[in-house]
């Protein structure tokens, strides 16, 4: 397949600086590469507003070609990983692409195809690891988004270590950012801000107190627009053999930083969107939540509460308002949902979530669930409150055994009604399987 072909010459040229390194046993013994792919189709309908079109519907194939390398011997190993991907467009049409949050445009129509690739140094001691170049982090104040065919990247460096017992510290610093429908690098900023920024600094932990109990903080500023810092608790209680109770407690403090902090950085356009408390667009916000699960056999039930304080919409680092496909992001949130994320400022939500395990039925790998939101107090300019409601409904397979071991199906509806935003209905099927080259 030519275009299979390609992205395996790609990935090869990507990890070339591999060769560079010496080639000791770990280093080649304890390389590996996978192809992953993943088919996508996606439908988003939007059942009233002016804006058109009104549905986006898009179906396409997408390849990524990863390879992670050993370490050298010594003290000190280095090592390179690599990655490199591809998306091809399967279906789509010029009155059904508009608004696609998966495929990149080309002029008014999508892109046939598309692709990235990029490159991480790594040097390790001990359990402490340092990676330059290509990285995906996945911290409760920046979560790298895999919602759609294409995974979002970012390029710069992050240290991890794990060299004291129970904790694990992390800390970083990015530059770049890749949409997840995107083939080129932009700068950073938060939805509905004009201006780009370069610089994302994060720091935090977790620490395991005992093994039921886990307790994280967190620090992320993105330069000229906020910083915010996170806490969080996890623990699980152990009811019966068969039973259990998770609680779930976390709290994000976001101030403005920089030039969103001032009124003439503002009027460049370091600003947040939605509403904010004097329309001024600075960055002011807490949320908390709390949710607890109950697990009996192959069963589970959460309940939960989130809470948005009334100055303006909750925030992390967003590319919408940056073109090129840059849009997207993932929260730490039990809120961000298939359609809506349950953020606006003074929101109050309270949601339940029911999961099954079918392997008690005797048919491993089959689970699903459903989950309904209601958020209320949503704040406006004109002084009226709204409301909104998300209810979703997930079904995943993965097949155990065979020559197709390890394939999964998923599919993912979700139905909204909203007064801050359009109604919608959406529908994804997604087909994962990933082969072991080597």
């Amino acid at each position: 397949m030519k275009s299979l072909s390609s992205l395996y010459r790609f990935a090869l040229a990507a990890g070339g600086t591999a060769c560079a390194l010496p080639a000791q046993a770990d280093l080649i013994s304890d390389s590996h590469a996978n192809l992953g792919m993943r088919n996508f189709y996606f439908s988003s309908d939007n059942r009233d507003g002016t804006a058109n079109p009104s549905r986006t519907e898009e179906w396409a194939q997408g390849f990524l070609l990863d390879f992670r390398s050993g370490y050298t011997d010594g003290t000190v190993g280095f090592g390179v990983d690599a990655t490199a991907m591809m998306g091809i467009t399967l279906d789509t049409g010029r009155g059904r692409h508009a608004g696609s949050t998966m495929i990149p445009s080309d002029g008014d129509r999508a892109a046939d195809q598309w692709s990235s690739a990029g490159v991480t140094a790594k040097m390790k001691v001990s359990k402490t690891e340092l990676r330059v170049g290509q990285l995906a982090p996945k911290v409760p104040v920046l979560s790298a988004n895999d919602g759609r065919l294409l995974p979002q990247t970012f390029q710069g460096v992050q240290l991890q270590s794990k060299d004291i017992d129970n904790l694990t510290l992390v800390g970083g610093a990015l530059n770049r950012a890749r949409g997840r429908a995107s083939t080129d690098l932009t700068g950073m900023a938060v939805s509905g801000g004009s201006q780009e920024t370069d610089r994302f600094l994060f720091v935090g932990g977790d620490y395991r107190a005992t093994d039921a109990l886990t307790l994280q903080y967190y620090a992320g500023q993105l330069e000229d627009y906020y910083l915010q810092q996170f806490a969080g608790l996890n623990h699980t209680l152990k009811l019966t053999d068969d039973s259990s109770l998770t609680t779930d407690l976390r709290y994000f403090r976001t101030r403005s930083e920089g030039a969103n902090g001032s009124a003439a950085g503002r009027a460049q356009g370091y600003t947040v969107g939605g509403y904010t408390a004097n329309g001024d667009g600075e960055i002011n916000n807490d949320l908390w939540s709390a949710a607890f699960t109950y697990r009996l056999r192959s069963h589970s039930l959460t309940l939960g509460y989130q809470s948005v304080s009334e100055d303006s919409n909750f925030v992390q680092l967003n590319q919408g308002s940056i073109d090129k496909g840059a849009g997207g992001s993932s929260l730490y949130l039990w809120t961000d949902k298939m359609l809506l994320s349950f953020t606006r400022a003074g929101e109050r939500t309270g949601f339940a979530q029911y999961g099954y395990d079918f392997a008690a039925l005797g048919v491993p790998g089959l689970k699903a669930s459903v989950m309904y939101l209601k958020g209320e107090n949503i704040q406006t300019a004109s002084g009226a409150e709204q409301s909104e409601w998300e209810r979703d409904f997930s079904l995943d397979y993965v097949i155990q055994a065979g020559t197709f071991k390890g394939l999964g199906v998923s599919w993912r509806n979700g139905k909204s009604h909203s007064e801050a935003a359009r109604n919608g209905d959406q529908n994804r099927l997604i087909i994962n399987y990933t082969v072991a080259l080597f």
